[in-house]
């Protein structure tokens, strides 16, 4: 089995912590779905039952893979297979490695897309379109399967050059620089949006709460947004709280993330429905909002080449910090169970998303599968058994010990440890059942 050992890499300080998972939590799904499910279910009304079920789910199950994590000093196999040793639990872990596998392989595809958008934008090759023609320009994107393998490997080999380099030296290093220019340019993208002629209506389709919209539908919605856009269930919490130090706070560093994770998806929404809304786009498109409806408003507005650049740069850094942290699921599998040197790891682990990658690029049956199979069936379960293993089989003390490793006292323990036992699990089953179709 697989051992701590005392020259093992971690995070320096909680910014670091902070800024590197919440850069996983915050990607594509951030900046242009969450938004528009907001709009459409009710808007402010949506945005407090969302709240609502991060405070009270979300937080309380991201505390639960931060303690497996740190507790264990592992990946999320070993983990498993450490603090559970000779039972089936580690089947958690060999979830985890296979769902950062899939999401990976198709979201690198997507993030391709983003990186090629950038290109356009720096050319300025998009520039007069009509928006038949950027309908066209997206549709080639995805047809020309050899530019859309370039753009995800290009993608892919950016992450892996980050990865390789450990976690201080790495992932913390660049997610320091990249969380706070990402908001920064949300910052910039807002004062353009909100300053049009007509942005109010925008505003007003995003935060007027509209109570008659709120039904059972919706409330599964915000719950499944909830739980998918904090990044649990894939391995990434668990294997990021593997390099958390006993000296910081577990859940404070839960309740920052999640909030984080919260503010910049609504910041997305206040950035990019007022400049819909000014120009008279539709705000529904869902992918087509970000590759057809925003390049014809940025085309459309004063300082457009600029502001389009901006917004695929935001894109594509919202990606990274996605990707950086799937990726580090099976780099930290390779080299604790496998005994392969960093380095080596991160290309080889790099090299197979990318083989998947390429077979995504050129089937989309297999883009959707690898999308569904793992946000449907993967992460629902992963994540269920996850507080199924914290709320009944290693006991109350394990995780009391961790949460309070710090040295401070978890006045929230019995609340935590009843939503662990009883109410996570309805939750979760609930999201499980919904994805399948069943509810």
């Amino acid at each position: 089995m697989s051992s701590n050992t005392p020259s093992r890499d971690s995070f320096t300080n909680k910014f670091g912590i902070i800024a590197a998972a919440a850069g996983s939590a915050i990607g594509l799904g951030n900046i242009w779905r969450f938004p528009y499910v907001l709009g459409e279910n009710g808007g402010g009304a949506f945005l407090l039952v969302y709240l609502a079920f991060v405070l009270i789910i979300g937080v309380p199950v991201m505390i639960s893979e931060l303690l497996i994590g740190r507790r264990a000093q592992l990946n999320v196999f070993g983990a498993f297979r450490k603090l559970a040793p000779g039972q089936f639990w580690y089947l958690i872990g060999v979830m985890g490695v296979g769902a950062a596998f899939l999401i990976l392989a198709f979201y690198s595809v997507v993030a391709g897309w983003t990186l090629h958008y950038v290109y356009l934008s720096l050319t300025n090759s998009l520039a007069g379109n009509t928006p038949g023609g950027m309908i066209e320009t997206f549709e080639n994107v995805q047809a020309t399967k050899g530019l859309s393998v370039f753009w995800t490997l290009l993608f892919l080999g950016a992450t892996a050059y980050i990865v390789r380099s450990g976690i201080e030296k790495g992932i913390e290093k660049y997610t320091k620089v990249l969380m706070p220019l990402l908001l920064l340019i949300i910052l910039i993208l807002i004062v353009r949006s909100v300053t049009l002629e007509g942005a109010s209506e925008g505003l007003a389709f995003l935060f007027n709460p509209d109570f008659s919209k709120i039904t059972s539908d919706v409330v599964l919605e915000a719950l499944g947004q909830a739980f998918f856009s904090l990044s649990i269930g894939m391995g990434v919490i668990v294997t990021y709280g593997s390099y958390i130090k006993k000296s910081e706070s577990l859940g404070g560093t839960a309740l920052s993330v999640s909030l984080a994770d919260t503010l910049i998806a609504v910041l997305a929404g206040v950035a990019i429905f007022p400049a819909a809304f000014a120009f008279d786009m539709a705000p529904n498109q869902g992918p087509g909002l970000v590759f057809i409806t925003l390049p014809n408003i940025f085309n459309q507005m004063v300082g457009g080449y600029f502001f389009g650049l901006l917004f695929f740069v935001l894109l594509t850094i919202a990606a990274l910090t996605s990707s950086i942290s799937l990726l580090e699921v099976v780099v930290a599998y390779f080299t604790e169970e496998l005994k392969l040197k960093r380095k080596r790891a991160t290309w080889i682990a790099a090299g197979i998303t990318g083989i998947l990658g390429i077979v995504c690029a050129f089937n989309s049956s297999v883009f959707n599968v690898f999308d569904k199979f793992s946000s449907n069936i993967l992460l629902p379960l992963g994540g269920l058994l996850i507080v199924i293993f914290v709320g009944w089989v290693i006991g109350p003390t394990m995780p009391r010990e961790e949460i309070e490793a710090d040295g401070r006292k978890a006045h929230y323990y019995k609340g935590f440890l009843f939503i662990i036992k009883f109410v996570a699990p309805v939750a979760i089953a609930l999201v499980f059942l919904k994805g399948l179709g069943w509810i």
